[in-house]
Order: structure tokens, then sequence, then C-alpha cells
């Protein structure tokens, strides 16, 4: 289903990217439907793809928590802690949530450890049980301009 959505995300970048940009940003829809058509289907995508932390067990998304996920949001969860999660069975990689740093744990890989933050530059051989490298970034800043 995923490389089928991103081909229909492709197909509307390729026919006409400032539309598709334009209409692309929203938090709605925030669960998936098989009813979903058009831009609700592609926003959906893209947002469950790139924005995605939390979600219940019915697959509702929480597109606004950004830092780690703490006290009772009850009931939204970290996207893999879900039983259900179809992509189970296969390991999953992924980053852009510096604020849980490196996480290995239910057949999922986070590797953002925040380095742009002034954390660490996370690596890990995904064909052997090596550990995981961390090269701390303390000299790297987010602003170009503070270089």
């Amino acid at each position: 289903m995923t490389v089928e959505l991103a081909g229909e995300i492709g197909a509307a970048l390729t026919q006409d990217a400032h539309q598709f940009f334009e209409r692309m940003y929203g938090d709605r829809p925030d669960r998936w439907s098989d009813d979903l058509r058009g831009m609700d289907r592609m926003r959906f995508a893209v947002n469950a793809l790139t924005r995605m932390r939390l979600c219940t067990d019915d697959g509702r998304i929480d597109l606004k928590m950004k830092g780690p996920p703490k006290g009772d949001r009850h009931p939204f969860r970290p996207w893999f802690e879900h039983e259900a999660r179809s992509t189970r069975d296969v390991r999953v990689i992924f980053g852009h949530w510096s604020a849980l740093g490196f996480v290995q744990t239910h057949g999922v890989v986070g590797l953002d450890s925040g380095c742009i933050w002034g954390g660490a530059l996370t690596a890990l051989n995904l064909d052997a049980e090596d550990p995981p490298v961390a090269e701390p970034c303390t000299r790297f800043s987010a602003h170009p301009s503070e270089q």
C-alpha cells in the first residue's frame, strides 16, 4: 500500500507540484479509510509517513505532539508499540523523532539521536548484530549563520 501511495504522490508532484504543495498541508483527515480519494488520501499518506508519531488502536493519528511520549495520552501511543501494526513482521528503520534518541524495539530501529540539536549522529550496521555507533555533534549548529 505504501508503494502505491508513493506512486500517486509522485504523479501528483510531477503533474503540478505547486498545486500539490498548496493543498498538502493540514491535519485532516486524521484517520485512514479506504474511501479516501484525491488530496485527502495523499495528505493522510504524507502526514502518516513524515509527521506521525502517535496513533490510536483504530488508526487515528496525533500530529501535534513533537517531544517524547509523556503523560497519559491515552488512547494515543507511539506508532511502533501497537500490537496490530501491519509492519510487525518486517524491520522498519525510522528517524525524525530526535526526542526519543536511539530506539531498537518491536522490530523497529529509530536512528535520530538529535545531531542537529547537539546530540549525536548514530549509525547502525543493519547486516550485523553490532551495537550502534554514536558520534557526538556538540560542534554542530542548527543554524548555518552561527557557524
